[in-house]
């Protein structure tokens, strides 16, 4: 088998199924002919997946955030804006791009603005939806780091969640 980008251990994104673990590879015949695979594992469930070594990157699959990565996205949750359409459809679709991309950071950007429009005026369900969405991805990537960054984030996202918009003449 040829070198492999991950190794056995590391955490890794695998949308839709969120963290995994590199287990590590294996080979398996497909059309007579076998080909190396990284065997996935899920935490607290029973799943796991068969990504290519080949293209790891064709299937989603990237590294985990590490504790590296946690002052710039506390950061972003912080600090950031994002420039969403008004029209509820331009803005689900742009929503849900994010949402499915999975990027940690444009998850990090869309949950400072929905946090935003949810304490200035709350939010329709479905963006409330979105939120916990987003909310829900970014808590996963930053579980199982120990790390004190992390749980700045884990305190953030938590206090964000349970955030009630501001009325006014209250």
């Amino acid at each position: 088998m040829k070198q492999t980008a991950f190794q056995p251990g590391d955490r890794v994104v695998l949308p839709p199924y969120g963290i995994g673990v590199v287990r590590g590879t294996c080979l398996r015949p497909v059309s007579g002919e076998a080909h190396a695979y990284y065997q996935v594992e899920f935490p607290n469930t029973a799943s796991q997946a068969f990504v290519p070594v080949a293209a790891p990157d064709t299937a989603g699959m990237r590294a985990a955030l590490t504790a590296r990565d946690m002052p710039a996205l506390l950061s972003s949750l912080k600090t950031s804006r994002l420039n969403l359409p008004r029209q509820w459809a331009a803005r689900h679709r742009r929503v849900t791009e994010i949402l499915v991309s999975g990027n940690p950071f444009e998850l990090a950007i869309l949950t400072c603005e929905l946090r935003r429009w949810n304490v200035e005026r709350g939010l329709p369900d479905l963006d409330r939806q979105a939120f916990r969405r987003a909310i829900k991805l970014l808590e996963q990537e930053v579980s199982g780091l120990h790390d004190p960054g992390a749980q700045d984030v884990q305190l953030l996202l938590s206090h964000a969640w349970n955030e009630n918009p501001q009325h006014l003449g209250s």
